[in-house]
């Protein structure tokens, strides 16, 4: 065989293939060069330009940041009276930020994150699990310990040892939350005899907020700026353990979750503009957009969270299946960013809320 023969026209027709023109404003990929120096606002910036998630994480900062700059226009004159129905009591937004996040963020040291957002009032409305609500109260009165994945659960049971991943936290922590729970429980339980309260689980997580009475908590600041928490899944956790042992010590107390659902989703629909961060998926990521649902879709969508589609879950659901139920708008800002929120939460939380409060001096 000669080698001087030119190489068959369909290999070079299927290699040197011609390309269309890219669209306008393509933009390059380019990663952070160190030359430059440890610059840390440059290398979140490079972000977006870096490709694969952190692309998107990236872009999670910048639609948040839209989302602030949304919530600190005037609230337009014609759109006052329609927000005063709201019944909760706090200040009113042109955006009303809705944060939701699973119970093990807030057993991890994630917890710090969210409180530092709560005490300075940067979200409108909290969803979150039981287990999101006790384990904020339980770190008041004891700690959470680094562990390992791979430490041996039985060997931990008959330690009384609780493993959340590579955490651990004691049993005896759980049962001081239920000494220090029950007694709560009872007066509020003499209360609604009393004066006809009819509790709900926000109420109840507000009145730990305030009995609590610690800067550590989310609920404490949750409480002192008058930021409704919801927990569709009170009784899945050690709450519901509580109560369960509370029907039988003292029966009677009556948790009312329609008030609830009325205040959550109204929290969407006497709003201008809304947007959803939600860290992992469940109960609080779906609670969050059927909310949205009652106003035809949130205006900015932040997911972050480890959960693909192919099962059909609506933890694992991309914002554009969302779209196609009206939780989200067609035209709104939109990203799911695959992460672990632990590693990225905190560097989104400070390239937006925290910046804004420094500047402003907070």
């Amino acid at each position: 065989m000669s080698y001087t023969e030119s190489p068959p026209e369909v290999a070079i027709q299927s290699v040197l293939l011609g390309s269309a023109p890219m669209e306008p404003g393509a933009i390059p990929v380019r990663g952070y060069d160190f030359n430059n120096g440890v610059n840390y606002d440059e290398l979140m910036k490079s972000y977006l330009t870096t490709g694969f998630q952190a692309n998107h994480f990236g872009r999670a900062v910048k639609i948040i940041n839209n989302m602030l700059d949304k919530r600190a226009e005037p609230v337009p004159e014609d759109k006052m009276e329609f927000l005063i129905t709201n019944p909760i009591d706090r200040k009113r937004t042109n955006c009303t930020i809705f944060l939701g996040y699973t119970s093990n963020m807030i057993s991890s040291g994630l917890r710090e994150i969210i409180r530092y957002l709560v005490q300075h009032n940067m979200v409108d409305c909290i969803v979150t699990t039981a287990g999101g609500i006790e384990e904020d109260i339980i770190k008041c009165l004891a700690p959470t310990f680094l562990g390992d994945f791979n430490l041996p659960g039985a060997e931990l049971r008959s330690r009384g040892m609780n493993r959340i991943g590579n955490l651990v936290i004691p049993n005896n922590n759980y049962c001081m939350f239920e000494t220090w729970f029950m007694p709560l429980l009872d007066t509020m339980l003499e209360e609604q005899r009393k004066n006809n309260i009819v509790w709900s689980p926000s109420k109840l997580i507000w009145r730990l907020g305030k009995e609590i009475n610690n800067t550590d908590s989310v609920y404490y600041w949750a409480y002192k700026n008058s930021i409704p928490v919801f927990c569709p899944a009170i009784v899945d956790g050690s709450l519901g353990d509580i109560l369960y042992l509370h029907t039988y010590k003292n029966p009677g107390l009556i948790m009312d979750v329609m008030q609830d659902i009325r205040l959550m989703n109204n929290q969407a629909v006497f709003s201008v503009n809304t947007g959803m961060i939600i860290l992992g998926g469940g109960v609080v990521k779906h609670h969050i957009c059927n909310a949205n649902l009652m106003r035809n879709g949130a205006d900015y969508t932040v997911f972050i969270n480890t959960g693909n589609e192919f099962d059909g879950s609506d933890s694992g659901a991309r914002p554009d299946e969302a779209v196609s139920w009206g939780k989200i708008r067609a035209t709104a800002e939109t990203v799911k960013v695959y992460a672990d929120a632990t590693l990225v939460f905190p560097l989104v939380v400070a390239e937006t809320f925290a910046k804004r409060t420094m500047s402003e001096g907070n």
